[in-house]
């Protein structure tokens, strides 16, 4: 039996400040769809991925911010917060670890999110030197 992780609940208290923040990260936004007063959904992709997440009114229980530790995979950490840097999203320095790099930032609400570049996924990739 297959299973795929396609969406995962973000808490936000701002629908619109939250989708202004995640196409500013680079998101693309897949569905927004209001379905009665209290009720929206809207459905953001990072480019590349197969998991969305997904925000809205009356779409989740949990309290905004309180989602931590997301991964963001990348090929480099250097690019990715440049890149990021230059939209203006606001990250910490690259940390460096025996297992790859590390950028971190946070949406409106406080969500946390890191950006990893992975030494050992990039060498899978890239194959043996």
């Amino acid at each position: 039996m297959n299973m795929t992780l396609e969406v995962i609940p973000v808490p936000v208290s701002d629908t619109d400040r939250a989708i202004a923040f995640y196409k500013k990260v680079g998101f693309n936004v897949g569905m927004d769809q209001r379905m009665s007063e209290d009720l929206r959904f809207v459905q953001l992709t990072p480019p590349g991925s197969g998991c969305s997440i997904h925000l809205g009114e009356g779409m989740s229980t949990l309290k905004p911010g309180t989602l931590k530790g997301l991964i963001l995979v990348v090929e480099s950490a250097e690019a990715a917060k440049a890149e990021l840097d230059k939209r203006g999203v606001e990250t910490s320095d690259v940390e460096s670890q025996p297992w790859g790099k590390h950028v971190y930032l946070s949406d409106p609400d406080g969500n946390s999110w890191t950006v990893q570049e992975s030494y050992a996924r990039n060498k899978s990739r890239n194959g043996p030197n």
